[in-house]
């Protein structure tokens, strides 16, 4: 999630926002977590859970799915240990087939949530699609204010060594350099795994057919902030100046709320090194998406889910450089981009379409699942297969053993060594990475 100054003086308009609409608790606060009005003994198995970030993605949700004949996601409240104090709950329609879970905005609070809902005993979750749904900062070379975009590529720009810009060597265009690395067009020499995740292409393509089926909204205040984006050379930005529509791209997460020209085109260089591909595909930047991702592959590793079933859906509430004409600090703290609340709405539109179409579409293509034509998965060949991006996978294609019997007691001890020996191998050279 990412939140410009016309989003704070959006919800500055918004007091008493959620009066009414979240159920309370029973007794006092401190026993408040464990005692919730509703609560219901069996185990759910949703179809889709949507994992929202803070609170006006959530809300959007709460109040207009009623209305869509999926139900109403308020009618069943379950509290988890580990969820977010502030948003303590996951939240269900009756049927239990759509839930719903607000994270909390950064990586720390993302991955400290869906590892709670994870490793709940309240769920089964081995079917469920997850729809991580958020509000974003878009590439104005690639996506637009109110425009939505699903990923196959989530990428962890910021994980890399930093200087100070105004100390780095001549002829350098960053201070941001990969672990390991030299030069910040290294790929990294010390992976920690999480760097790049990637996504089922296949499911990316059906729930970009799904969405492309909304109406996205628009506004005039909108369209007036993208028009400034025509005035870039070339036509670098005609993309920012079209109205919202749905696009297949990639997100870059940063817990560094970036902006400004500078460091966004540093990323796009990063996302393109990173995922080994000769076109930029970042069009996103968000706070989460790779936090969501890391814990649902190593929950699916234990068979708690199939990360297969997950989605990334990001809506431009704001653009992450400005227009030829304005400042990055005045474009990130002084201009409202007048984009927050059809971000917001868009979620929801693209989103529903999405979910709609997985529960009516369940016995016939959703439950057995949507069969993966690409490589999926971390850069470490963690779910088995061999990445298509790095310096190739430590488990031989066979995916990582986390069990003790077929493992011989040794776990990943074999796949740390390897990752340690090349770790060795590079701290003496100077030079290029893996390519």
């Amino acid at each position: 999630m990412r939140l410009s100054f016309g989003a704070s003086l959006a919800l500055s308009r918004l007091p008493g926002l959620l009066a009414g609409t979240i159920p309370a608790f029973r007794g006092d606060t401190n026993g408040c977590l464990s005692e919730p009005i509703q609560q219901t003994p069996e185990k759910i198995a949703p179809k889709a859970m949507i994992i929202s970030m803070f609170t006006p993605e959530a809300e959007v949700w709460y109040q207009h799915l009623p209305s869509s004949g999926l139900g109403d996601l308020l009618a069943v409240n379950i509290s988890i240990p580990g969820l977010s104090p502030i948003f303590p709950q996951v939240h269900c329609t009756v049927s239990g087939e759509i839930c719903q879970l607000t994270a909390g905005e950064s990586e720390i609070n993302a991955a400290a949530s869906l590892t709670a809902l994870a490793l709940s005993s309240r769920f089964d979750l081995t079917r469920t699609y997850f729809l991580a749904a958020g509000i974003a900062g878009a590439n104005p070379k690639l996506a637009t204010l109110g425009g939505v975009a699903l990923a196959r590529f989530a990428v962890q720009v910021a994980l890399q060594y930093e200087i100070d810009a105004r100390e780095m060597p001549a002829g350098f265009g960053t201070g941001y350099i990969p672990f390991g690395g030299y030069d910040p067009f290294d790929y990294p020499a010390i992976l920690y795994g999480t760097e790049v995740l990637e996504l089922n292409g296949a499911l990316r393509d059906r729930a970009y057919a799904l969405a492309s089926r909304a109406t996205l909204a628009d506004d005039a205040a909108a369209a007036a902030h993208r028009a400034m984006y025509a005035e870039a050379p070339g036509g670098v930005f005609e993309s920012a100046t079209r109205p919202p529509s749905v696009v297949r791209c990639d997100t870059a997460t940063s817990d560094v709320y970036y902006s400004g020209a500078l460091l966004s085109e540093t990323f796009e260089n990063t996302t393109r090194i990173w995922t080994n591909q000769t076109a930029i595909t970042y069009c996103m930047t968000a706070q989460e998406d790779n936090a969501v991702l890391e814990v649902l592959l190593r929950a699916h590793l234990w068979g708690l889910v199939d990360y297969d079933r997950a989605i990334v859906m990001r809506a431009g509430s704001n653009f992450d450089r400005p227009p030829p004409s304005v400042t990055a600090y005045a474009h990130l703290r002084l201009s409202d981009q007048d984009a927050f609340y059809i971000a917001v709405e868009n979620l929801y539109r693209a989103g529903v379409e999405i979910v709609r179409g997985i529960v009516d579409e369940w016995n016939y293509t959703y439950k057995a699942g949507v069969r993966p034509t690409n490589y999926v998965g971390d850069v470490f060949g963690s779910l088995g297969g061999e990445p298509d991006f790095g310096p190739g996978g430590l488990f031989g294609g066979r995916g990582a053993c986390v069990g003790e019997g077929s493992c011989g007691g040794a776990g990943g001890a074999s796949a740390a060594a390897a990752e340690s020996m090349r770790r060795r191998r590079r701290r003496g050279g100077v030079g290029g990475g893996w390519k």
